[in-house]
């Protein structure tokens, strides 16, 4: 059975597939040779129930616009066929472009095909009457971005030799393509709305670019590669199809060039703005006169990835459209000795303040990056406002890294991240970005590993020029958060306010049922779109409404305002067949105390007391204490939905899932003990399984170990 494997799973999955196959399937003899009669049997087929599972339809995600009157439900296809995994690509530093249309041939977690989208549907909120959206003949769609307003959203569309650009009416869901625009997403950032949410910034494949580089018939000369006196350190995630030769920079400069160019989303008219260039990343900034540019250049690394390469950072005025200014604001070397959880020297991070017309924010780093360093400040965060003849300016500086702004509806009020990777350790503070002479008040001071006092995030609304911006009413604020608890996941909304620090919680999911909130309808907090599942119900949106004030009193956590659901989606159940598969939360410990989890499935007619073969899938994570290492995640009051190796649960496999794999210690020596706390784990949850209850008893054990990606 062909299965699709991402990067994270694949030495997992690869091992304990070998291993439970060895023990699962009947001695065989020797096999036989192949003859000159023999004829090709093609690939083989799973049984028809698996196959059922895996031709049913993807239960679709959903869109809100920023307006909340409308969601775009986009059906995407779960496993690629054949004619698309096939498709010649190349590698280079770190992306992987596909020859014949200049698309993606990777996904945003790593290994695999793009997704497509394969079916949209627009549904009104809260009625929830449906209008269909006709795609083009066999479409491949990307995700869909709403403009601000909500009356358009666009999409990429990978066709057979270019990926083209749509833009789709929210009233009457008719799509229209734009002429002669061929979009590069090899960098990302190939599609976005500007802040008049009339016109859309693209990257595009430059006009006349003739054919590829030819590979040279003989090699101009040996590679050679030099170890300098310096360290280098690097984590493998760095190292992926890293360039190889003078030929492969060739390709990678024809392949990443772009253009940006300016679409009008009304009459489809395409301008085109500045010079094509290795455009990286593209932003403008919140008054849609400049553009913050990044483009990268050589010399190039073959040991890296793009993401490490020089690069020039201009600011563009486009207030002339089509003959834009620049302004150089960085310079940015090749970054290839940054420590492992470091970061590199000089401006990082830029992003435009969105309270403010066009103001730049960076970071900068005073240790040097290397989190190892004891230094009494970490980093500097510096700011330039247009039109940029002034120097840069300094704001702050911060006693750990810089980890961004969350900037709020007041405009002078933001909330400053710093992270401290020596103790895995987070501090959220808040601040007038005005006033920086104030010293910030500290908000939340906790370990990142922290789940169930985790805060949550705050809720943003995005702005009428686009800019997603925290939701505020007078000093008040909302958070959204997954709800982490001994007994799983229960997703919660809390109103918190920023000047008493007093919080109330609004509404917290059941314990039968996961909940997540989505967003809010109106300007106040009394309506808000939720997403529910539970083990029996698909995943639907529905509007939920509070009452006007608490009801009683409530228990520690709980929210004490009574509310009703309706239903805004009726998406049904794809796959029927699977709820037999049953699951369950399970905890128990480590042997030094340490406490552990995972969930388990069993197959479809599974009888209690009888043995049958069981994969068990773990990732190590590495934790600074053992009390936050042991805290359990996740909701066995999902909606079970297979994928990859969750696949064989119908082949009759029981499933230990996301056993927990901690390395707890020091982080500046965790990996010390790595070893032995694996052995330990893995120990804990075969030990667990000899003797738990009668229910999972007699499941057969075969334990398996593998290296994760890092080593």
């Amino acid at each position: 059975m062909p299965i699709c494997i991402s990067r994270h799973f694949a030495p997992a999955l690869i091992a304990a597939l070998a291993a439970s196959a060895a023990a699962a399937a009947p001695t065989a003899g020797p096999a036989k040779a192949p003859t000159a009669a023999s004829a090709p049997r093609g690939y083989d087929q799973p049984p028809k129930n698996i196959l059922d599972v895996l031709h049913a339809p993807e239960a679709p995600g959903a869109y809100l616009s920023p307006t909340r009157q409308s969601m775009l439900l986009v059906t995407m296809q779960p496993f690629p066929p054949m004619s698309r995994v096939s498709t010649p690509y190349l590698k280079l530093a770190g992306t992987r472009i596909e020859i014949a249309n200049h698309s993606k041939h990777d996904t945003p977690g790593g290994y695999g095909v793009t997704p497509c989208a394969t079916a949209f549907q627009l549904v009104s909120v809260p009625a929830g009457t449906p209008t269909a959206v006709t795609l083009p003949p066999g479409a491949c769609a990307g995700r869909p971005f709403w403009s601000a307003d909500g009356k358009r959203f666009a999409f990429a569309n990978t066709a057979r030799d270019a990926v083209e650009l749509w833009v789709g009416d929210a009233t009457t869901g008719a799509l229209r393509k734009v002429p002669g625009v061929r979009l590069n997403p090899m960098l990302d950032g190939d599609v976005q709305w500007m802040p008049d949410h009339r016109a859309l910034l693209v990257k595009l494949v430059p006009d006349n670019m003739g054919q590829p580089p030819a590979e040279p018939v003989l090699p101009p000369g040996p590679s050679i590669q030099e170890t300098g006196s310096g360290k280098g350190e690097s984590s493998t995630y760095e190292t992926r199809d890293t360039l190889k030769n003078p030929h492969d920079e060739d390709l990678f400069d024809w392949y990443a060039r772009s253009q940006l160019a300016l679409v009008d989303a009304t009459t489809l008219v395409v301008t085109r703005v500045g010079k094509a260039g290795n455009i990286e990343n593209v932003d403008p900034s919140p008054d849609g006169q400049n553009l913050l540019v990044a483009t990268l250049h050589g010399p190039y690394s073959y040991v890296t990835t793009a993401e490490r390469f020089p690069r020039e950072i201009e600011a563009w005025n486009i207030g002339r459209r089509t003959a834009a200014t620049s302004t150089p604001i960085a310079s940015i070397p090749l970054t290839d000795r940054v420590p492992v959880h470091g970061v590199p020297l000089g401006p990082r991070d830029f992003s435009w303040r969105p309270t403010d017309p066009a103001t730049l924010i960076w970071a900068e780093a005073l240790d040097g990056g290397d989190w190892k360093v004891n230094v009494p400040q970490r980093d500097k965060v510096m700011l330039r406002k247009a039109p940029f003849t002034a120097p840069a300016a300094e704001l702050l500086r911060t006693t750990q890294r810089f980890e961004g702004f969350g900037w709020t509806e007041r405009s002078e009020v933001a909330l400053l991240e710093e992270g401290d990777a020596n103790r895995h350790w987070r501090h959220v503070s808040v601040m007038d970005v005005d006033h920086p002479q104030v010293a910030p008040s500290t908000l939340w001071d906790l370990s990142s590993d922290e789940k169930y006092a985790d805060p949550g995030v705050p809720v943003y609304r995005q702005q009428a020029n686009g800019q997603a911006l925290i939701r505020m009413q007078g000093d008040a604020m909302w958070l959204s958060g997954t709800g982490a608890s001994p007994d799983g996941d229960r997703p919660f909304v809390d109103r918190l306010d920023l000047k008493t620090r007093q919080s109330e919680r609004l509404f917290r999911s059941d314990r039968d049922s996961l909940e997540r909130f989505v967003g809010f309808t109106g300007a106040d907090d009394h309506q808000f779109i939720t997403w529910y599942q539970s083990t029996t119900s698909p995943p639907n949106a529905y509007l939920r409404t509070l009452g006007a004030a608490p009801a009683a009193a409530a228990a520690a956590g709980e929210s004490g305002f009574a509310s009703e659901r309706v239903a805004i989606t009726h998406i049904p159940d794809p796959t029927p067949a699977v709820r037999a598969i049953k699951k369950r939360l399970v905890t128990y410990k480590r042997d030094d105390g340490v406490d552990l989890s995972f969930t388990l499935y069993t197959p479809p007619g599974y009888v209690e007391g009888t043995r049958v073969p069981t994969i068990l899938y773990a990732y190590p994570l590495d934790f600074a204490d053992a009390a936050s290492a042991g805290q359990v995640s996740g909701s066995q009051a999902t909606f079970t939905r297979l994928r990859q190796y969750q696949l064989l649960l119908l082949a009759g496999y029981a499933i230990i899932d996301r056993a927990s794999f901690p390395v707890v210690g020091d982080p500046k020596k965790a990996y010390d003990t790595y070893l032995p706390q694996l052995v330990a784990d893995a120990k804990a949850a075969v030990t667990h399984l000899a003797d738990p209850t009668p229910a999972v008893r007699s499941i057969r054990k075969r334990l398996v170990t593998y290296k994760r990606d890092d080593g």
